[in-house]
C-alpha cells in the first residue's frame, strides 16, 4: 500500500473542506490536529502502572512491535521507567506526533518521551513536576489533546478538597505553562447556560474537538478521594458514590470559554467526534448507568444530549470505560470493564445505535484501540490500581485481533504479570514512516 503522510493542519483542512477522511484516520480517538498515515502500525507503546513486588515496580513505557514480518512481532522490545509509581493513565502524542506526554493521577507528574527519534525505543525527554502549582491547584492530568502548538490536559480534582471540581489546563509544547481554564459551576457558570436540568458541577475527565464547528466537549468523573479508593470500599460508601460528575460541557474551542452544560448523569467518559466531513454530533458513555450517549447539532444549530441506548444490562452496572470510533464512523467498538466484554454497535445512523457483536476479552478489560484501516483491533487490562480486579481475576495483558468484519480473531497476547512489567493501561501506536 503506498504511504500517504499528513501533517495536521492537512488534516484538518481536509476535514473542513469536505474531503472524505474514510480509509485514512489515524487511531481514531486521536486530535485531528495529528499527522495521518495509511498503512500499518509500527510499534504501540503502552503506559503501565508499576505493582509493588514485581519486577523494577516502576511505572513505565512499554514498546511492542507489530511490524508485519518482524522476527520480534508480537514481542516487548523496550521499556523506560520512570521513577516510582504515579497512578499512570492517560497519554497523548503532541501535535506533530514527536513527542508522547503521559501522566500520574497520584503524583501529579506528566512523562515527556521522546518518540521521533528511535520510534522502536522511546526515551524520556522532559518530567514536568509543577503541574499543580502551574495550574493554580489542579490535580490529576487525564486526557493529553494536541492543540497545535500545545497541550490541552483535563484535571480530575484539585488540592484544595480532592474532590471533583477542576480545569483545563495548557502547556506550550516546550513543556512551559499556558492558562488555566476552569471548569464551569453552579456558582460560577462563566457565561455557560445549563440545558435539561443539569447542574454544572464542575467535573473534568475527557475532551474532544470538532475543529470546523469551533466545538470542544468536555467529560466528567470523579475526584482523587474516589479515584484513590478501593473499589469495593467506594461501592460501599454512599457519600462517595455521590462524588461523581454528571455533565458533558460543549466550549468554544478557540476561546475556551463554555457555551452551555448539559445533563448526562451517570459520569460520562471518553468522548468520540466521528471523521465525516458532514457527522456533526460525537458519542459518549456513561460508567454508572451504562448508556450510549449522543451529543448532536439540531436542524436549528444548536448543540443537544440525548441517552440513545444501554450497553449490555444496566442493573449488572457492567461499567462501560472505553470506546473507539471506525474511521469510516459506521461503527463503535464499547468495552465494560466488570464483565471483560467488547460489544461492536452499528452507529450508521447514530440516533438509533445497534449491537451488532459481543465478546468477551478477559476477566478484565479498558482500552481499546482500532488500527488505521479497522483491521486490527487492540485491547488492554487495567483501570486504576485500587480498582483492578483481585487474584487470578487480575489479569494484566494486552490482547491484539484481527477484526474480519463479522468477528474478532486472536492474533496475540502479551502478559504483563507474567513478565512483570506491571498493569497494562493507555496504549497508542507509532511508526517509524511518520518521521521519513
Amino acid at each position: 500500500m503506498k504511504r500517504r503522510e499528513f501533517t495536521g493542519l492537512a488534516a484538518a483542512a481536509l476535514a473542513m473542506g469536505g474531503l472524505p477522511l474514510r480509509g485514512f484516520a489515524d487511531e481514531t480517538c486521536q486530535s485531528p490536529y495529528m499527522p495521518m498515515i495509511t498503512g500499518h502500525e509500527e510499534y504501540i507503546y503502552v503506559w503501565t502502572l508499576g505493582v509493588e513486588g514485581m519486577g523494577d515496580e516502576q511505572d513505565k513505557l512499554v514498546t511492542v512491535d507489530v511490524r508485519p514480518g518482524s522476527d520480534t512481532r508480537g514481542e516487548v522490545i523496550n521499556s523506560v521507567s520512570v521513577g516510582g509509581r504515579n497512578e499512570a493513565h492517560h497519554g497523548g502524542f503532541s501535535a506533530d506526533r514527536r513527542y508522547f506526554w503521559a501522566g500520574g493521577l497520584d503524583t501529579n507528574r506528566i512523562f515527556i518521551f521522546d518518540v521521533h527519534s528511535d520510534p522502536s525505543n522511546p526515551t524520556l525527554h522532559k518530567v514536568i513536576d509543577t503541574f499543580v502549582k502551574d495550574s493554580g491547584g489542579v490535580v490529576g492530568p487525564h486526557t493529553f489533546f494536541a492543540l497545535p502548538g500545545r497541550m490541552l490536559i483535563t484535571g480530575l480534582s484539585n488540592d484544595d478538597d480532592h474532590g471533583g471540581r477542576t480545569a483545563l489546563v495548557e502547556y506550550n509544547d516546550d513543556g512551559d505553562f499556558v492558562a488555566t481554564h476552569w471548569m464551569p459551576t453552579e456558582a460560577d457558570m462563566q457565561g455557560a447556560v445549563a440545558v435539561d436540568g443539569a447542574v454544572a458541577d464542575g467535573y473534568g475527565y475527557d475532551i474532544r474537538a470538532l475543529i470546523r464547528k469551533n466545538i470542544m466537549l468536555t467529560s466528567s468523573f470523579t475526584g482523587w478521594s474516589n479515584y484513590m479508593m478501593d473499589f469495593g470500599q467506594m461501592l460501599g460508601d454512599p457519600e462517595a458514590m455521590k462524588r461523581f460528575g454528571n455533565t458533558i460541557v460543549q466550549w468554544d474551542l478557540h476561546t475556551r470559554q463554555p457555551r452551555k452544560v448539559f445533563n448526562v448523569p451517570g459520569a460520562p467518559l471518553e468522548i468520540r467526534f466521528p471523521w465525516g466531513a458532514n457527522a456533526n454530533y460525537a458519542f459518549s458513555t456513561t460508567a454508572l448507568t451504562s448508556k450510549l450517549w449522543l451529543i448532536y447539532e439540531d436542524d436549528t444549530g444548536e448543540w443537544q444530549a440525548k441517552d440513545v441506548g444501554d450497553i449490555g444490562n444496566p442493573a449488572d452496572v457492567p461499567l462501560p470505560v472505553d470506546i473507539s470510533i471506525a474511521a469510516d464512523d459506521q461503527t463503535l467498538w464499547v468495552n465494560t470493564f466488570m464483565d471483560g466484554m467488547t460489544r461492536l454497535f452499528d452507529v450508521s445512523d447514530p440516533h438509533n445505535p445497534r449491537m451488532v457483536y459481543e465478546k468477551v476479552i478477559d476477566r478484565q478489560v479498558n482500552m481499546v484501540s482500532q488500527s488505521w484501516d479497522g483491521e486490527r483491533v487492540y485491547f488492554t487490562s487495567s483501570l486504576l490500581a485500587n480498582w483492578d480486579k483481585k487474584g487470578d481475576d487480575n489479569a494484566q495483558y494486552l490482547k491484539a485481533y484481527t477484526w474480519n468484519g463479522s468477528e474478532l480473531i486472536d492474533d496475540f497476547e502479551i502478559d504483563f504479570n507474567a513478565l512483570k512489567l506491571g498493569r497494562a493501561h493507555i496504549m497508542r501506536f507509532g511508526s517509524a514512516a511518520l518521521y521519513a
